[in-house]
């Protein structure tokens, strides 16, 4: 019979021998650029570890867990979620970060030594930090499109930007009651408005918009509010988005999601390396800019 300390070299030889798996999840998902960020990243650091892009609708995602949580032939150690199960996400969580809490929405999901799912949201620190990169670390005034999970996490962000008040524009404000009431909490001025109000909408400093890729809003901005702002655009595909060209149409500035997928993607990284957000990658730089060249 083997000892206690036997199987227990041998129990984690076997862990560490099934491949280390990840994976981006949502529906759609097929245009994901997530899997190319990630095995750039984990190229860079020498680390054998796989990323996959699968579908996992709404209503699926308990399913999903179950099935992972039960393969024997590999190792999970993290998922990224996007549409639509940032919101689903948090009845699963044994345990979750600030910005989780905050925001209401996780899009990193790590899995712990302990199986347990501890949750993280990477969209607020990628927002910030491709608005850094586009010169702009300080907002009093921003306007925000869109009250979805997404929306939730760039009002967090603005917040963090020093934002004292933030008009939400929306086509049916019945649905913005969650936005407005975070609002709230992080100490702004929000007023829910109708999406139309975009065509006369006043100066700002930020304009957020959140919407899905592809979507026309059918409104055009107003050329106070695309001379003055800037316009970050989460969308990626198709670009330059309805939105984004009617905003360089009246030679306002503009940047696109792909620099906030970048950086959110950083920071899972960083998450399912150590576990630790805030904790960087050796060599992070290089790491960044190898990722960068995947998109």
């Amino acid at each position: 019979m083997a000892t206690p300390g036997t199987t227990n070299a041998t129990t984690n030889a076997t862990t560490r021998e099934r491949p280390v798996r990840l994976a981006v999840l949502g529906s759609p998902i097929s245009h994901s650029k997530s899997p190319a960020l990630h095995r750039a990243a984990y190229g860079r650091l020498g680390l054998g570890w796989r990323y996959d892009a699968i579908e996992v609708g709404s209503g699926e995602l308990a399913g999903f867990l179950d099935r992972v949580r039960g393969d024997a032939d590999a190792a999970w150690r993290g998922l990224s979620l996007t549409m639509p199960l940032k919101h689903e996400v948090l009845a699963h969580l044994d345990g979750a970060d600030r910005l989780v809490e905050l925001a209401g929405a996780a899009n990193t999901v790590r899995f712990a030594d302990d199986g347990t799912l501890q949750g993280f949201n990477t969209d607020i620190g990628g927002i910030v930090r491709t608005l850094g990169e586009a010169d702009l670390r300080r907002v009093h005034r921003g306007v925000l499109i869109g009250s979805g999970a997404t929306a939730s996490s760039a009002l967090v962000a603005i917040a963090e930007l020093g934002a004292a008040e933030v008009d939400v524009l929306v086509r049916n404000p019945d649905r913005a009651v969650g936005v407005e009431e975070l609002g709230r909490r992080l100490g702004l001025v929000v007023r829910v408005r109708p999406l139309a109000e975009l065509a006369d909408a006043a100066s700002a400093d930020l304009v957020v918009s959140t919407v899905p890729g592809g979507s026309d809003l059918g409104i055009a901005p107003s050329d106070a509010l695309a001379g003055t702002a800037l316009l970050l655009d989460v969308a990626y595909d198709p670009w330059p988005s309805a939105l984004a060209t009617a905003w360089l149409e009246r030679d306002g500035r503009v940047t696109h999601g792909l620099g906030m997928l970048l950086h959110q993607a950083l920071l899972q990284v960083r998450i399912f390396a150590s576990g630790d957000p805030f904790e960087p990658l050796p060599d992070e730089d290089g790491v960044l800019d190898v990722m960068r060249r995947s998109l």
